[in-house]
């Protein structure tokens, strides 16, 4: 019988933060495991190293080895493939980081968030261009891309078609000042929530909690939520989808407390 809906990966970015040492992470523990805890008590991180530069196939592999079997990490995709002027000429830049060892992490390699600056705007069909060189697969492995668009120019309808076109999945930002564009696009969707505060234990009241939970469960369901703001009045329906939902940025200190409090809320 196939599934009511698709899986749900909750988590944070990355795992190396020096307020998380005795708060998230518990006192003494060897920082060289701090991955081993977090991948128990996380279902996914995002590692945003590989934004900034390359990663040795040795490091995916290890972190493939310390996290548990059903673990998925999300990659931000190289910068130096995404800032650019036109982005029809990025084909080899997205090939050297696909070619990078993230392989390596084989059945965890989840998304990859391709994220571009505040001032890109959306220009149809040099942004077509770029979703051209991003492969549905690579070596049998098959592969997901999304893209995080930051100028307003981007929440139009035109540039939804575009990403359901090519099963790119556009990433909602949540609790941000980047524009909210919540359209499923893809098989899966790409949640990035950055609200959290010092005032609430958790990072988020548990109304809020309540809030997001409700929020992917739906996508999971092949719905999309009724309270986010949508770029299409062209919604796609699924049967369902996979929803990979990231605590980011706000009050950095708390973001696991409040990952561990959706992960409770999805069981």
């Amino acid at each position: 019988m196939a599934a009511k809906s698709g899986n749900i990966y909750v988590g944070i970015g990355g795992w190396t933060f020096e307020p998380w040492r005795g708060t998230f992470y518990p006192e003494k523990l060897p920082q060289k495991r701090e991955l081993e805890y977090a991948g128990q008590n996380l279902t996914s991180i995002e590692i945003n190293g590989t934004y900034y530069g390359s990663q040795k196939p040795e490091s995916f592999r290890k972190w493939h080895d310390e996290t548990p079997e059903k673990f998925v990490f999300s990659l931000k995709g190289s910068r130096f493939t995404t800032n650019r002027k036109e982005l029809a000429l990025a084909k080899e830049s997205v090939e050297r980081f696909i070619g990078s060892g993230i392989l390596e992490l084989r059945d965890k390699l989840g998304p990859i968030n391709w994220q571009f600056m505040e001032t890109k705007k959306f220009q149809p069909e040099d942004f077509e261009a770029f979703l051209e060189c991003l492969p549905a697969s690579v070596e049998g492995r098959k592969l997901r891309h999304a893209v995080e668009v930051r100028n307003d120019s981007f929440a139009a309808p035109d540039f939804i078609e575009l990403a359901r076109k090519h099963n790119v999945a556009v990433i909602t930002a949540g609790d941000s000042k980047f524009p909210q564009i919540a359209d499923a696009t893809a098989d899966f969707v790409y949640l990035r929530i950055m609200g959290t505060d010092e005032k609430h234990k958790k990072g988020y009241s548990e109304a809020e909690l309540d809030a997001w939970a409700a929020r992917a469960k739906a996508y999971a369901a092949g719905g999309v939520p009724d309270d986010l703001r949508q770029a299409s009045d062209k919604q796609a329906r699924a049967e369902r989808r996979d929803v990979y939902l990231y605590v980011i940025s706000g009050h950095k200190e708390l973001n696991p407390a409040a990952a561990m409090a959706l992960i409770e809320r999805l069981k």
